[in-house]
């Protein structure tokens, strides 16, 4: 197996580090802290061609793989910006893989090119408030009704759900007690959102507040049959031909925020003198950045193993939920560890650590949690029974 970049990915890095450096922490840290999205860099990010890295160039992408996109994000997270910069750049990138392997040729040509523009923003509504990690229980409903549907139900954890013109919308189009099998009868839709059939409401969180998630509630909205992606009924099959490389970008993140407050940890440990010497002379302090360097490293090359495979059509799902799974420990570890360097520093949102910390943890919750990564591992590589 070759470890080295290509030059082309190698350039990649180069180049997308160079833009996120115009971006200082200080910059993170007040759209963080006021809530506001991150405009400015989003748009540079499209103008620069990123948001499009994985779309088929037909449609005014760069035609490239999951692998080209996961160096993006995870520079993105690297310089500083953790969540707040690459889950806007995230959802473009991941958001459209549906509409790009099942959309009509007509929402292909009308949808993907202001995409990858970064002109149209789009939005992902799954997860329901009675629904969780059990997705077929989700019970948002859409009723045919001649050329259109009409959508009634609500959605939680919609992330970027204000900015963006479109959600993708996964709806029940048939009753779960109507059908066979219970991953039968979902759809998905490419629906409108600014619409007075839509009711939007900011959730306060944690960390990734430049970010807003919402709750959304769909009170008949009209949705055109032709902004249907693919077939009626064939939606949860559709989103499970993306999951393996949205975890791959999710671990890509994870790693990126890690190394960030990696740097941190280790410059402050160096600079910081307590008893006439650098607080990182004392074992205390360097063993777990050590650690944490370890964490990092071998989560990178479950990473770049999961993503050589997903871009050369090899079977990846056990690698790509170890790749989530191990970046995820690995970047909170390496966040942990950045506060615990800083001390009560740590906990100062001017050193930047605290904000990594909160951003780091949510990567260990979604898009799944690390305990239904280790329910998958358990089932299809130990063979043990199902859990759930």
């Amino acid at each position: 197996m070759n470890f080295n970049e290509t030059e082309e990915q190698r350039l990649i890095r180069e180049s997308v580090r160079k833009l996120c450096s115009a971006f200082s922490d200080d910059y993170w840290e007040e759209r963080d802290r006021e809530g506001k999205f991150p405009d400015t860099f989003f748009d540079e990010m499209a103008a620069a061609g990123w948001i499009g890295i994985a779309m088929p160039e037909k449609y005014g992408g760069a035609g490239k793989g999951i692998q080209e996109a996961a160096i993006i994000l995870e520079e993105v997270a690297a310089s500083g910006a953790a969540m707040n910069g690459a889950t806007p750049i995230h959802l473009s990138i991941f958001g459209m893989h549906p509409v790009v392997k099942h959309g009509s040729e007509l929402m292909r040509e009308k949808y993907l090119p202001p995409v990858a523009r970064g002109e149209l923003q789009v939005a992902f509504g799954v997860t329901e408030p009675n629904a969780g990690s059990d997705t077929t229980s989700i019970e948002t409903f859409a009723r045919l009704n001649g050329d259109h549907y009409l959508v009634k139900g609500r959605k939680v954890w919609t992330t970027k759900a204000i900015e963006s013109e479109r959600v993708l919308l996964l709806v029940r189009t048939k009753a779960r007690d109507k059908v066979k099998r219970k991953t039968e009868g979902m759809t998905l839709l490419l629906a409108e959102l600014q619409k007075p059939e839509v009711s939007i409401s900011a959730i306060p969180k944690l960390g990734r507040n430049a970010v807003q998630t919402c709750e959304v509630v769909y009170d008949d909205l009209v949705v055109p049959v032709s902004d249907r992606v693919g077939e009626e009924g064939e939606g949860f099959r559709y989103l499970l031909d993306g999951l393996n490389a949205e975890r791959i970008l999710i671990a890509a993140e994870s790693l990126g925020i890690g190394r960030a407050a990696l740097r941190r940890a280790v410059q402050y440990a160096n600079d910081r003198v307590v008893f006439d010497r650098p607080i990182g002379k004392n074992q205390g302090i360097a063993f777990p950045l050590a650690k944490a360097r370890t964490n990092l490293d071998a989560a990178e090359l479950m990473i770049r193993k999961a993503a050589w495979k997903l871009d050369n059509n090899e079977p990846c799902g056990t690698e790509a939920n170890m790749a989530k799974w191990l970046a995820a420990e690995a970047g909170f570890y390496a966040a942990d560890c950045a506060i615990q360097t800083h001390g009560g520093f740590g906990y100062a949102r001017e050193y930047h650590v605290e904000r990594y910390w909160r951003e780091a943890r949510l990567m260990k919750l979604a898009p799944i949690s690390q305990e239904m990564i280790l329910n998958f591992i358990a089932e299809h590589e130990l063979g043990l029974p199902r859990s759930y």
